[in-house]
């Protein structure tokens, strides 16, 4: 674990609400010089304290209004057969989000496509094609109430 000061948490914060607010506007809310912001920022992102600094995109706003869950059983859970599918699943552009997890399933998928014909093809490209997918169980979202990345720090 990453060693954070206060200065450090408090910069984090104002970044995961805005990540595009200024360094100089930063300074004055947690009281360092800008300066000091930018050092601290530059290595926290070295450090990989911060993976990346984005967009966050509406996808109704651009035409991709289906979020679907996706729990994916395997046949085998050999480790290459494992790294196999983390693989495919970190590759598919429709997949959002990928969790190799514990319990009665392997992996959970949010999944993000314009239509349930663009779901089908994709349940045909990377489960009924694989050859390892023992079941998969889809779970369509009606209503985003919370979505984000935002931690408390």
């Amino acid at each position: 674990m990453a060693s954070l000061d206060d200065f450090d948490r408090a910069i984090l914060r104002i970044l995961q609400v805005d990540n595009r607010t200024p360094q100089h506007k930063i300074g004055e809310a947690v009281n360092l010089s800008t300066p000091s912001v930018q050092r601290r920022i530059r290595r926290m992102e070295a450090e990989g304290i911060i993976d990346a600094n984005v967009a966050l995109v509406n996808p109704d706003a651009v035409g991709l209004p289906l979020t679907i869950f996706v729990e994916v059983e395997l046949i085998s859970e050999t480790p290459d057969k494992i790294d196999v599918a983390k693989s495919a699943f970190r590759e598919a552009p429709e997949v959002q989000q990928c969790f190799y997890v514990t319990g009665e399933v392997d992996f959970i998928l949010t999944v993000v496509v314009d239509s349930m014909s663009t779901y089908e093809d994709f349940t045909r490209r990377m489960f009924f094609q694989s050859g390892n997918i023992k079941k998969f169980r889809t779970l369509v979202s009606m209503d985003t109430i919370k979505s984000g990345r935002t931690l408390k720090i």
